[in-house]
């Protein structure tokens, strides 16, 4: 009995100390991305027809009431707050230099080191922070969804 209870008593704790974007609770978030996985790379595409990574980004928070950003990925890098790679959650903007001359990609951070973007050459899908390529092309990271508009994509 003894060790059931301690189990239990264990499992609690374990679960209380999860943080809510580390859960189940980015399914809203996920659930609207994988409603677009696979739709084509339109440069200036900003419709379940086509994305571009901008356009990706617009259409995605716009179903959060998440509806002022700037079009470009080079102005929505200038918008909302920093956040430090390590404190990334949930909806927050991932920027990347893929061109050598300053941010030229972007996308959604989903948590658990992915993001989903809108790639020129496979469409919208999901990667992971930590691949080479993005890796070695990250720049920057901002926040620019509000308290209400993130806990109404987490839960």
């Amino acid at each position: 009995m003894k060790k059931v209870i301690l189990s239990l008593l264990g499992a609690a704790v374990i679960f209380t100390a999860i943080t809510p974007s580390t859960f189940a609770s980015d399914i809203k978030l996920e659930s609207e991305v994988n409603e677009v996985l696979g739709t084509p790379y339109v440069w200036g595409g900003t419709t379940a027809a086509g994305f571009d990574c901008s356009g990706f980004i617009l259409y995605v928070l716009k179903k959060f009431n998440v509806d002022n950003l700037p079009r470009t990925s080079q102005s929505q890098a200038k918008v909302g707050t920093a956040v430090a790679k390590e404190n990334l959650r949930s909806g927050d903007l991932v920027f990347f230099n893929t061109l050598g001359t300053g941010i030229s990609h972007a996308g959604i951070y989903l948590g658990d080191d992915q993001f989903a973007h809108s790639s020129s050459s496979k469409g919208v899908r999901i990667s992971k922070l930590s691949e080479t390529y993005y890796k070695d092309r990250y720049v920057t990271a901002r926040r620019v969804v509000d308290q209400q508009s993130y806990l109404n994509m987490v839960n």
